[in-house]
């Protein structure tokens, strides 16, 4: 049934007048519909401008908010629950004997609540003659311009605490908090590396590691599952305060830019001394070099022993021959071609200073001598797919494994071909470059029989795990070699009476940043394991730019710097370590200090 929708009368009256009612009703709902459209359009303008003006002002609030913000420090931090305290407890690092290498001692913060002082002019004056680095007139400023809440100190001496407390300003406060300790100073600064805060507040901050093995094993040593158990490290701090002393002396001796120095466990890959300088004090950590004529090492913060990448000259020979020995090839009296120079398409092998070995060299003279054109024989022998796949089982392509957050970014320096030309020059150790860690530890594995161990500056409780790169009677046969080094080639001044030393020299030209080599300067390294008969320990010191001036003539080359210095270090822990001397049979042979 239709429902009316318009007056009978209307209806009536248009029929009169001719006209269809239908189509004056449609004329009107279209006019009222019209009319409703515009209201409601409106309505929703005013909206719409009344929701802009909002979001206006608010925008205009966080503006203005923002800026007070950027103008001054922040509130008094306070934990914002219960459950938000800053956990700043770390545990202790001791070394391998229990001894405190890093610890936690209490201090203060000094902030300050400006609303709260009677004298803000005086105040700065004050504190700016207690901290030399603060600016009386600044501070002064920030007590002045309307903030609640500034920082003044993050860290305080006793003294310094006690001259505050003189000041007797109300608007001055202390807030205990936990801060690092190094007790002994620059000793193991590069592997200790330092220390800053975290989230902090005036009651309390966390403290975090910033570089070496504190912020490799930061989560160890923040971890509450711990227990507070201290991080025992294999380093023994004698040692360590003997090499850093023995390495010091050696490069103030020599003229040298800076160096290294290793002592390593050849069974376990416990580290049990690493140094390097010069070096600096984790207690008051510098700031790192920016300078774009600044190369990394110019900084005391770059740990030389593993970050440093250099060509180690021929430290490598003992690797052609024994790999060489391994496959077969050769034996220690095998009679090699050693005639100097040797040519290699455009290329000229020359052996140190001229000499000329040849025409035939037993493979243990090769060693003994340092000959390179000996050496490149031997490596022709053996291939460059066979020689890369050995020095990657010595650890020489990926970065040491360790505990230092520095160690990844040591990765050593590969040719991206690798012709024969590159196999004869790394044989002889040019033309690739590693770190002193990279040697001490392929050193490690000829002096303990043959097995690669990693390795590391964590306390071993048991037998460390590793890789067989080489049989018992060629490592033995490799030692024995690196003896005669001492007994009767380039290492003479290694000899330490009862203690059997055998080791391999290296004398490296430096590279020139622009590319080539300098003539004058070089990297001079000694590595070694002792005693022969029973090798215990790797010994490696590594010199930058040393240089012997005792004589008529300057000396470069290892057998007189880093070869003395090995030496010292040798005689002076060898009894610390428990290494008793044994009694030897004088050697006839005359002994000569040379070479590379």
């Amino acid at each position: 049934m239709r429902t009316p929708l318009r007056p009978l009368a209307r209806i009536l009256q248009a029929r009169a007048e001719g006209a269809n009612p239908d189509l004056i009703e449609r004329e009107n709902l279209n006019h009222r519909h019209q009319a409703m459209q515009e209201r409601t359009h409106s309505r929703a303008a005013a909206r719409l401008g009344l929701m802009s003006a909002c979001f206006a002002a608010f925008f205009v609030l966080i503006g203005v908010r923002m800026g007070h913000l950027a103008a001054s420090e922040p509130v008094e931090p306070v934990a914002s629950a219960p459950g938000a305290e800053i956990v700043a407890q770390r545990a202790d690092i001791v070394d391998r004997n229990g001894r405190i290498l890093a610890t936690n001692m209490t201090t203060h913060a000094l902030y300050a609540h400006p609303a709260d002082m009677v004298d803000p002019k005086g105040t700065a004056q004050a504190l700016a003659a207690i901290f030399p680095d603060l600016d009386a007139a600044a501070l002064e400023r920030r007590f002045t311009d309307g903030r609640r809440f500034v920082w003044i100190r993050k860290v305080m001496s006793p003294e310094q605490m006690q001259k505050v407390h003189e000041i007797g300003d109300p608007g001055l406060l202390f807030g205990p908090r936990e801060m690092r300790l190094y007790p002994n100073g620059t000793l193991l600064a590069h592997v200790l590396g330092g220390y800053s805060f975290g989230a902090e507040g005036v009651h309390s901050a966390e403290v975090i590691g910033t570089a070496g093995i504190e912020k490799a094993m930061d989560a160890r040593l923040r971890d509450p599952a711990q227990g507070g158990e201290p991080l025992q490290l294999s380093i023994d701090l004698t040692v360590q305060a003997t090499v850093e002393e023995v390495l010091q002396a050696g490069i103030s001796a020599l003229n040298a830019k800076g160096g290294a120095a290793i002592i390593m466990d050849v069974n376990t890959g416990e580290i049990l001394a690493m140094a390097s300088a010069p070096t600096f004090d984790p207690n008051d950590r510098p700031v790192p070099l920016v300078s774009k004529d600044a190369e990394p090492s110019d900084s005391p913060l770059f740990n030389r022993a593993v970050q440093g990448v250099y060509e180690l000259g021929s430290t490598f020979k003992i690797f052609a021959v024994a790999q060489a020995m391994e496959l077969g090839l050769v034996n220690p009296d095998t009679m090699v071609d050693a005639n100097a120079p040797m040519i290699w398409g455009k290329h000229r092998i020359k052996e140190f200073e001229g000499h000329n070995y040849g025409p035939l060299l037993a493979v243990r003279d090769v060693i003994a001598k340092s000959s390179n054109v000996g050496t490149a024989h031997i490596a022709l022998m053996i291939g460059g797919l066979r020689q890369q796949a050995f020095l990657k089982s010595m650890g020489f392509f990926e970065p040491t494994p360790l505990e230092l957050v520095e160690a990844p970014g040591a990765k050593p320096l590969i040719p991206k071909k690798w012709p024969d030309i590159v196999t004869i020059t790394t044989s002889y150790g040019h033309g690739m470059s590693a770190s002193p860690m990279h040697l001490a530890a392929a050193y490690a594995a000829i002096g303990n029989g043959g097995i690669y161990v990693k390795p590391t500056l964590l306390k071993q409780t048991g037998p460390a795990k590793g890789t067989r790169v080489l049989s018992e009677k060629v490592a033995e046969d490799s030692v024995e070699m690196m003896r005669g080094v001492v007994t009767r080639g380039t290492a003479s001044l290694a000899e330490v009476p009862g203690y059997e030393v055998a080791g391999k020299t290296g004398t490296a030209d430096k590279p020139k940043r622009t590319g080539g080599y300098y003539k004058d300067k070089v990297i001079n390294t000694f590595a070694s394991v002792y005693p022969a008969s029973d090798p215990r320990y790797v010994v490696l010191v590594t010199l930058d730019e040393p240089v012997d001036t005792t004589g008529p003539k300057p000396k470069r080359t290892a057998g007189w710097t880093s070869v003395p210095v090995a030496a010292e270090i040798i005689r002076r822990t060898a009894p610390i370590l428990g290494i008793r001397p044994k009694v030897e049979l004088p050697d006839q042979t005359t002994l000569t200090a040379a070479g590379n």
